[in-house]
């Protein structure tokens, strides 16, 4: 028998099968463009994102008949919200939290309540990038798409509805809408009355690692998969990431690399608010009951996508999946830092700053800079953005000794060596690092019986294969190199907003 774990990103969907020892059977992925209609937005072809995940499903399930899947658990983006009828059909596409629509909501709501007073029901920190934003968007711009949708689903909890079971999402999901109240565990009366968000249009709330229902005996068919296979809860995809990576207790923390980058460590307990808010940092359930982690993230994988797509198109081409572009990417890396210097704002920014109206930055081009060095700022930028957050995390007395990378970008050597040299501290590969898939295995796993408990199934799931040390001498040039990269948005972001080019005088 296996276990199936679901991964749905921004950027392409994953499947892979584990066997009971935790050993990868098979694996599949599909890849699917962000809609870009308008300047600002930026939206999934929800349909086309589900026909990925039926893809991948199927073609996991066709290569383990010899070890037939007997759970299903999904780990998946937050923020994210699919409108669906009662009959299982979707009816629009859904926002990305990079989108900037909404943001007049926010500042609408922080009329009603203090920033304090909404933490301490819900603890994020105020944003557009929040499922709350979107559904207002949709509730005054387009009505009809509001009244008509019977719920509106995150996409751990679209893929279970599909598969036939009831609506229902997780409690680390339900965080993301900035609509849960984290001590009672259920959809805030305050703030849906403070929104007007109509409760019936969410689903029921449940703890991560529940069993959700059985896929459909007509989807299973359609599929290959065999009949009553368990659909599992899972959860956001930070906190399956964080399972999946190995941690099942307080004290650790996983530093995940994919489409974002996300340093998430974890409590036993719901931190000190006051001190968590002074740093703007979140906190959210666990997939795990009885934990809770923080989120620090900003834009990463999608920088590097974007590097690719420009600057190694023809090259691409030109390899025709003889060789990996990265590997070509990797090897033209200076070994030691660059001057050069990004600023990581492509996208409206993540944690803690949320910085929506800012734009991306290249600084110290010269004509003898090369493509390798333009990558190497990009990676060195990624990192650089998480230095005032970790030192933050070690100011309050949040153990940040050590991080676990996960994700697409953990499978790179430079990339985990440049991090270690820039936080200046050990980072962990394990031998699996799409964290995700295997957090939602394990879930899997426990819930069926196979484990007695999170510990005994991460040992047994999750093995570390090497250990990136900090350089002492490349750390201190790094040290140098972020107090200029602090400088550059202080002085330029009168000229990085969107709308700078309209209202700078000529």
């Amino acid at each position: 028998m296996s276990f199936l774990g679901i991964d749905i990103g921004m950027t392409g969907c994953k499947a892979a099968a584990f066997s009971t020892d935790g050993r990868q059977l098979s694996l599949a992925y599909r890849e699917y463009p962000t809609l870009r209609a308008q300047p600002g937005y930026a939206e999934l072809d929800s349909r086309l994102v589900w026909s990925c995940v039926e893809q991948v499903i199927a073609q996991v399930a066709s290569e383990t008949i010899s070890d037939p899947i007997i759970a299903l658990g999904v780990s998946s983006m937050g923020e994210a919200m699919i409108p669906i009828s009662a009959d299982r059909q979707i009816l629009g596409n859904c926002i990305l939290c990079s989108d900037t629509r909404g943001s007049e909501y926010i500042d609408r709501l922080r009329e009603k309540i203090t920033p304090r007073e909404f933490y301490d029901i819900n603890p994020n920190i105020l944003s557009a990038a929040y499922s709350l934003p979107k559904l207002l968007w949709i509730q005054e711009h387009d009505f009809d798409l509001y009244k008509l949708a019977y719920k509106f689903l995150l996409w751990g909890d679209l893929v279970a509805f599909m598969l036939g079971c009831e609506p229902v999402t997780s409690t680390s999901h339900a965080n993301r809408t900035l609509l849960l109240d984290i001590r009672r565990e259920d959809w805030s009366d305050r703030l849906l009355d403070l929104t007007g968000i109509d409760r019936g249009k969410l689903p029921r709330i449940v703890s991560g690692g529940a069993i959700a229902g059985t896929v459909s005996n007509s989807t299973a068919c359609r599929l290959g998969l065999p009949p009553g296979v368990k659909v599992v809860v899972g959860g956001h995809d930070q906190c399956c990431n964080s399972l999946g990576a190995g941690i099942t207790r307080p004290g650790q923390a996983v530093c995940g690399i994919g489409t974002v980058q996300c340093i998430t460590p974890t409590y036993d307990h719901i931190p000190n608010s006051a001190a968590m808010l002074q740093h703007g940092l979140n906190i959210e359930h666990h997939v795990l009951p009885g934990l809770y982690v923080s989120f620090i993230f900003n834009q990463a994988g999608s920088l590097v996508r974007w590097f690719r797509d420009t600057f190694a198109a023809a090259d691409r081409r030109l390899l025709a999946g003889n060789q990996d572009i990265y590997d070509v990417l990797n090897s033209e890396l200076p070994v030691d830092p660059t001057p050069l210097l990004v600023l990581p704002h492509f996208e409206p920014t993540g944690s803690p700053h949320y910085i929506a109206d800012s734009s991306g930055v290249i600084v110290g081009l010269k004509m003898t800079t090369s493509r390798g060095e333009i990558l190497k700022a990009i990676m060195q930028s990624v990192a650089f953005y998480f230095v005032e957050s970790i030192d933050a995390l070690k100011a309050i007395g949040i153990d940040t000794s050590q991080l676990i990378a996960t994700g697409g970008g953990a499978k790179s050597d430079a990339w985990l060596q440049i991090q270690a040299d820039i936080f200046g501290i050990p980072i962990l590969r394990p031998r699996t690092t799409e964290s995700g898939l295997v957090g939602g295995a394990i879930l899997c796993a426990l819930a069926v019986g196979a484990f007695s408990d999170a510990s005994s199934a991460a040992s047994q799931f999750v093995q570390y294969v090497r250990t990136y040390d900090p350089n002492p001498t490349r750390h201190a040039r790094y040290c140098e190199l972020y107090a200029r990269y602090q400088q550059i948005f202080p002085r330029l972001k009168d000229l990085l907003s969107p709308d700078a080019a309209q209202t700078t005088p000529r």
